[in-house]
């Protein structure tokens, strides 16, 4: 007998409409720190329960406000109030930079803020659909990325459908729905060079045409793949304004204590028992050598290591119990005296 899980344990992906509600109307509240003697008084069941939700916490930890985060937002925000009235020619967003530098957190966060913001407001109607956000596949075409939308959005297309029939679909119900900004995250797949890909990019221009929302893109890099170049590329970066992203410097005093700021912000957010608050941010210098100043790295690896706290016990982040987490490969690479580390040893290298 076949089992299926119940609807509303799904976890469906950001890029459908059911994934973003659930997205945009979590609320992550960190979980108590139960005293010895209150640990002892939980049942089996009730203990499972509790060590489950500190696990959960501490997979997703805080979203934190960043200077990308809130110059994306700030940004955004602006551009829809201009584009409110435009019949044409509406102004948009690029967010470009090297993977790992908080692109899609930022274009997300702005498409949250918006949309709660919004509907606290009364400005968005119950049944209407605010925000679209999807992915560029690779080897994108045109028809390829107007059922991305179409996904999204949940609506059904039977596959005889043309590239026609399916972007006028979706155009018309966005409309009906009352979208009003589209996120659209992985523009580097978008290979401009080729036939398919400027007529994907194409169909971008055309779709932001079509619907009256503010649309946001971002990629890896995206100026390098010739997205400005030529006559499609000066119209792209005619209505575009570019957001770069970077990692995080440390170079100045100034830079120092912005990074020192994130990480004091991550570590407040733990939910360890036995953590010794400020460890982390004594070790700021050490976390940006390992992490090159990329906040992706930064997040995943507090993450983990808070996550192996708690499955082995000690419940507290320290340097070594950081060393024991393995990067991904960019971040370590960046960290010369750790990779030379990992060469000599035929692979990582475990601090015990």
């Amino acid at each position: 007998m076949t089992h299926f899980l119940d609807p509303e344990e799904v976890d469906h992906p950001l890029t459908t409409k059911e994934g973003w509600t659930a997205f945009t109307t979590e609320a992550t509240t960190p979980p108590d720190i139960l005293a010895p003697a209150a640990l002892q008084r939980l049942t089996e069941a009730e203990r499972t329960t509790y060590d489950q939700a500190l696990e959960d916490y501490h997979a997703q930890l805080v979203i934190v406000s960043t200077p990308t985060i809130r110059h994306v937002t700030a940004t955004g925000r602006k551009r829809i109030l201009l584009n409110r009235h435009q019949h044409s020619a509406r102004r948009g967003l690029i967010v470009s930079g090297p993977a790992g530098t908080g692109k899609t957190t930022a274009i997300t966060q702005l498409g949250k803020n918006y949309e709660q913001l919004g509907r606290r407001r009364g400005e968005i109607l119950p049944d209407s659909l605010p925000v679209v956000y999807v992915t560029v596949p690779p080897a994108a075409t045109p028809k390829m990325l107007a059922i991305e939308f179409a996904r999204f959005i949940g609506l059904p297309l039977p596959s005889r459908f043309s590239q026609v029939e399916v972007t006028n679909k979706v155009c018309d119900l966005l409309c009906t729905l009352g979208c009003r900004l589209v996120l659209i995250d992985e523009l580097h797949n978008l290979d401009i060079g080729t036939r398919v890909g400027a007529e994907a990019s194409d169909q971008i221009k055309y779709l932001s045409e079509r619907i009256p929302a503010t649309f946001v893109l971002a990629g890896v890099d995206v100026e390098g793949t010739g997205l400005f170049a030529g006559r499609r590329g000066g119209q792209i970066a005619s209505r575009y304004t570019l957001i770069p992203t970077s990692p995080f410097r440390h170079k100045t005093e100034e830079q120092r204590g912005s990074w020192r700021s994130l990480v004091a912000t991550l570590e407040e957010s733990l939910r360890l028992r036995a953590h010794q608050p400020g460890t982390l941010l004594d070790l700021s210098s050490y976390l940006h050598d390992r992490t090159g100043g990329m906040i992706g790295s930064l997040s995943h690896l507090v993450r983990e290591a808070a996550l192996d706290a708690l499955l082995d016990g000690s419940e507290k982040i320290t340097k070594a119990s950081l060393e024991r987490v393995d990067l991904d490969e960019s971040a370590e690479q960046q960290n010369i005296p750790r990779a030379r580390r990992r060469r000599r040893s035929g692979g990582t290298k475990h601090v015990a």
